[in-house]
């Protein structure tokens, strides 16, 4: 049973007359006549008593009479939803994020923007791992993560939003404090600030280390950047962040840039491979909040 055939049979028992419901759905008599009786040979019984004279409903077209208008109001509605979730008049964003994002990307701010443009959009944020918050956009828990990372996952889309070099961040007194051209054999003997494993640059920084075979040593492991700044600043260890970090705590904090190659870390924006940055498949939300970053 096809909506169609639904629309071709209400038309016909409104209008009590084949030619003038053909005319209403814009189709000839004969197409509308066949449709109907295809409607009555899937359901196995007549539906209109046809004569010379009129058109009127049997017992059986009478019944489903209130049934077919139910079902066709219910399509319009569903069409208008679909419609108003495309054009963001309604829907839903979920959005993830690592902490310490303020130094990069003022998102309760891109926020803030996009609810103002799409203000029935419902917006839902969390915090986590940058490991948990891919796993959470590939499970559909989440439609958009802000991430760091070091290697673009190949099921999910990626667009950069920052790119900034590492430096040592050390308490102002450090004898490294300063520097420029730091090579990783020099911190063999240092005492390392870090994330936990899964957090902020830890994955980053281990594989640069791991790649120049140097050791390091890691005496404190913490979940949030605030924390790593405050040891290092009390002189507890060395740490690697981000220069606009680093340059933020100046003069409370020592700096010194290491030595070529530089260490890139990225901030992105994952979200579903299948979702364009124009939204042209899945959450079209994602699309809009992706085309107020730039």
């Amino acid at each position: 049973m096809e909506l169609k055939q639904l629309q071709h049979f209400v038309a016909v028992a409104q209008e009590r007359h084949f030619t003038r419901a053909a005319q209403r759905v814009h189709i000839v008599q004969s197409a509308l006549s066949a449709s109907v009786r295809s409607l009555e040979d899937e359901l196995g019984a007549r539906l209109f008593v046809r004569s010379t004279r009129q058109v009127r409903l049997t017992s059986a077209g009478a019944a489903l009479y209130d049934k077919a208008l139910a079902v066709l109001h219910a399509a319009r509605e569903a069409r208008e939803v679909v419609a108003e979730v495309q054009g963001l008049r309604r829907g839903s964003l979920a959005v993830g994020s690592v902490p310490s994002l303020p130094a990069f990307l003022d998102l309760p701010a891109l926020l803030a923007r996009f609810r103002e443009r799409h203000p029935e959009v419902d917006i839902r944020l969390g915090q986590g791992s940058a490991g948990a918050l891919l796993e959470q956009v590939r499970d559909g828990r989440l439609d958009l993560a802000f991430l760091p990372l070091s290697e673009p996952p190949g099921d999910l889309q990626t667009r950069v939003i920052v790119c900034e070099e590492l430096v040592l961040a050390c308490a102002p007194e450090h004898a490294l404090a300063g520097r420029d051209g730091v090579r990783l054999g020099e911190l063999t003997g240092e005492c390392f600030v870090d994330f936990e494993p899964g957090w902020g640059t830890r994955k980053l920084v281990d594989k640069v280390f791991a790649a120049a075979g140097v050791e390091r040593r890691i005496a404190f492991e913490v979940s949030d950047l605030g924390t790593v700044l405050d040891l290092v600043v009390r002189g507890l260890g060395v740490a690697l962040v981000p220069e606009p970090v680093a340059g933020a705590r100046l003069p409370a904090l020592g700096m010194a840039r290491l030595a070529a190659p530089s260490i890139c870390w990225e901030l992105v924006a994952a979200h579903d491979a299948r979702v364009g940055a124009g939204g042209a498949a899945g959450n079209p939300a994602v699309g809009a909040l992706l085309d107020l970053l730039d």
